[in-house]
């Protein structure tokens, strides 16, 4: 069970194992791009290469859904980025449970976004726990876990792409303990619990009174969805790429601009911006954007 490209390295690895991976189960196709034509996640186009049946209900909590995997008769369910909660019926079902790869060192950063939180709020280690499922929100069981380091040049996105690899080699590894009787499953210590809300655009917004490192950990957490923003003249400005740097003034006020710098202060130190996006204009670097478009020193950016 899985939906998006986070998932495909573990449908992969279990494809290419020596066990048969009898159902693919991802969320609906949905409407995509400008046209808004349906597409396959992509669990589902991988799965299709290898002839392997895909079911997409709408709801999971359904009689008739029940019955569809009952019929299939798993031994294991696998669990990558699917995208709900399983009930109890479901989780009990295979004989050897449900087993979830899940993208952080648990107990720390439970829920849907374990990625860009923990690079938003300055971790600088993270990882792949896999555990045994139980009815709450990666509350199961560990059983094993291994953490990578968060590099400077990471974002949400680059983390990812390491991750889900990682979770694949991971995801094997448990099984092959599993069948030999190895797995010892450990209890999450509930008083280190964090959690990872789902992303709303709004979380991509820059408090300017934050500091420098914090404003840098953002912009690269959110990268890339929701993508971090600010306002200037009115229209919001989309920042994708910036250095910590030194500098006093405003939080929000432009202290140097011109020559390929635009320099804003925040609560403590100053960002350098270095990709960016106005409102209605093309995505571009410091350099080329003031080339075209003056943001005069003195300026405050933001509400």
């Amino acid at each position: 069970m899985g939906t998006p490209e986070f998932a495909v390295p573990s449908l992969r690895a279990l494809i290419e194992s020596e066990d048969d991976v009898i159902a693919v189960v991802a969320q609906p196709d949905k409407p995509k791009g400008r046209g808004r034509k349906l597409t396959s996640p992509p669990t589902k186009i991988l799965a299709e290469e290898y002839n392997i049946p895909v079911l997409q209900p709408e709801k999971i909590k359904t009689e008739e859904f029940l019955k569809e995997l009952k019929e299939l008769n798993p031994d294991l369910i696998c669990v990558t980025a699917y995208g709900k909660i399983l009930p109890k019926e479901l989780l009990e079902l295979p004989q050897y449970g449900c087993i979830n790869v899940h993208a952080s060192l648990l107990p720390k950063y439970r829920g849907a976004a374990p990625i860009n939180w923990a690079v938003v709020r300055g971790e600088r280690e993270t990882g792949i726990t896999t555990i045994l499922m139980d009815e709450g929100m990666d509350t199961g069981d560990m059983l094993i876990i291994r953490g990578i380091q968060i590099q400077d040049e990471d974002d949400a996105g680059s983390l990812s792409e390491k991750l889900s690899s990682l979770g694949g080699e991971l995801l094997l590894e448990t099984l092959c303990q599993l069948k030999e009787g190895k797995l010892n499953p450990v209890k999450q210590d509930e008083s280190q619990a964090t959690y990872a809300p789902m992303l709303k655009k709004s979380d991509g917004e820059i408090n300017w009174e934050k500091s420098a490192l914090e404003i840098w950990d953002l912009i690269r957490g959110m990268n890339p969805w929701p993508g971090t923003f600010t306002k200037f003249s009115n229209k919001s400005l989309k920042i994708y790429n910036a250095s910590v740097t030194h500098g006093h003034g405003e939080p929000g006020e432009v202290i140097e601009s011109g020559l390929g710098i635009l320099r804003v202060a925040t609560g403590a130190g100053a960002l350098d911006i270095l990709e960016l996006q106005l409102e209605g204009g093309k995505r571009l670097d410091i350099k080329s954007f003031l080339a075209g478009r003056r943001i005069d020193k003195g300026t405050i950016l933001g509400n």
